[in-house]
């Protein structure tokens, strides 16, 4: 035992994927960064969980599908889109009751499960089972018995579709100051309310949706390690459907789910959850188009539109920018794009099933899915990477620009420690 703590103490540890698995294999390396393992294709599918379901290591975010956005994609460009990512093999689809996101009354939610469910309805020689199609009921007093499945029924409906293969609460069925969307996870008991349901009738409702063949597979998004822990230890102490996986904000400068629980509730050595990672391109700030949090110009995108308040302005906080630009010159010295850097290096991380991305045009997802095809980083990159992270770690949670009248709030009001 002294000696191996003397290696500890005496030795640096390089990272390594020590953990791949598959539907049929598992393989664990060595510890101290010996017998290295091949690493899977770069779009080879993946299993979420223990379960049979699969998704592709590249997805189709759809937030922004048919929005009220000035440059979202229509329907026409959407469908192009599908068709791309299919041709290409990205199986998986990810969208929401609540999409899309800005919405208005020429383009209400419920829109972007419409006009997926439409090009399905249009691709007939598409076979239904090689899809994986996500969606989620919109959060919080919302989720409820009843609600579950009478959502559940608008989004089969909308979508054209017998069945979902896997459907996640969009936010938790209770307070979390993971779902504020700001700087801030201070937890404050003050905001506490009276639940809708319960993590027993939540799981029990779920299960029963599993067993009436309406969904496959069940998860939690935006919550925490203690909602998702609970959720799958009720689960499996009654012999229930367990949630197969969860879905985070997850970037370049948003390590947190890495860092406060959440994917080491999701390993395969506790409670055996897929993850999916949303914001890989953190809004954008990750194609490097944004450098400064003016424009100077014309619009470029979404954080140049006021329609999303202020919730991405953790993405372009004075200490995120700073992280920006040294990733920037990283992925310079390495010959590539910002964009490139960002997606290659969420597909290696440990425990990341899927990237769900976002697009404006097929031209941005042809150039996402090239990206991911190039595989690894090279050696000592991802240190280079961990460097910058050391000195400015999860940056979109700090912010050099607080005056004294915000008085204990966030730019959105959140509750700041």
């Amino acid at each position: 035992m002294l000696s191996v703590l003397f290696f500890f103490l005496s030795s640096p540890l390089t990272r390594l994927d020590f953990i791949t698995s598959s539907s049929t294999t598992l393989s664990i390396g060595s510890f101290f960064g010996n017998g290295q393992i091949a690493p899977p294709a770069p779009l080879s599918p993946r299993t979420l969980g223990s379960t049979d379901i699969t998704v592709s290591p590249l997805a189709l975010g759809t937030q922004r599908w048919v929005s009220s956005d000035f440059n979202a994609p229509d329907q026409a460009t959407c469908f192009d889109l599908l068709d791309t990512a299919y041709d290409a093999g990205v199986r998986t689809i990810d969208t929401a009751e609540q999409y899309p996101i800005p919405s208005d009354s020429s383009n209400p939610e419920g829109a972007t499960e419409t006009t997926i469910g439409n090009w399905l309805k249009a691709r007939p020689n598409i076979d239904r089972k090689s899809m994986t199609i996500v969606s989620k009921i919109t959060g919080s007093t919302n989720v409820s018995k009843n609600n579950i499945e009478k959502d559940l029924d608008g989004t089969l409906r909308r979508l054209q579709t017998s069945y979902l293969d896997v459907y996640l609460l969009h936010w938790p069925q209770r307070y979390s100051p993971q779902s504020n969307w700001g700087q801030s996870l201070k937890y404050n008991a003050n905001m506490e309310y009276k639940r809708a349901i319960s993590f027993e009738e939540l799981v029990a409702t779920m299960d029963k949706m599993v067993k009436k063949g309406k969904i496959r597979g069940w998860g939690l998004c935006n919550d925490s390690a203690y909602g998702l822990t609970k959720a799958s230890v009720i689960a499996k102490a009654n012999n229930l459907n367990a949630p197969c996986t969860f879905q985070g904000d997850f970037s370049l400068l948003d390590r947190k789910s890495e860092e406060n629980g959440v994917l080491e509730t999701c390993s395969l050595y506790n409670e055996d959850i897929g993850f999916m990672a949303y914001n890989v391109l953190a809004g954008g700030i990750l194609t490097g188009k944004y450098g400064s949090k003016k424009s100077g110009g014309g619009a470029r995108g979404r954080f140049d539109d006021r329609g999303w308040g202020g919730t991405l302005y953790r993405y372009r906080s004075g200490p995120a920018l700073e992280a920006v630009a040294q990733y920037s010159k990283i992925a310079k010295d390495e010959n590539m794009e910002l964009g490139e850097l960002a997606i290659r290096w969420a597909l290696e991380r440990e425990g990341v099933d899927t990237l769900l991305l976002g697009h404006s045009n097929v031209d941005q997802l042809k150039e996402q899915i090239g990206w991911a095809k190039k595989g690894k980083l090279g050696d000592g990159v991802g240190w280079e990477i961990d460097r910058v992270h050391m000195r400015n770690r999860n940056p979109i949670f700090a912010n050099d620009d607080v005056p004294k009248e915000w008085a204990g709030t966030g730019l959105i009001g959140e509750q700041i420690p």
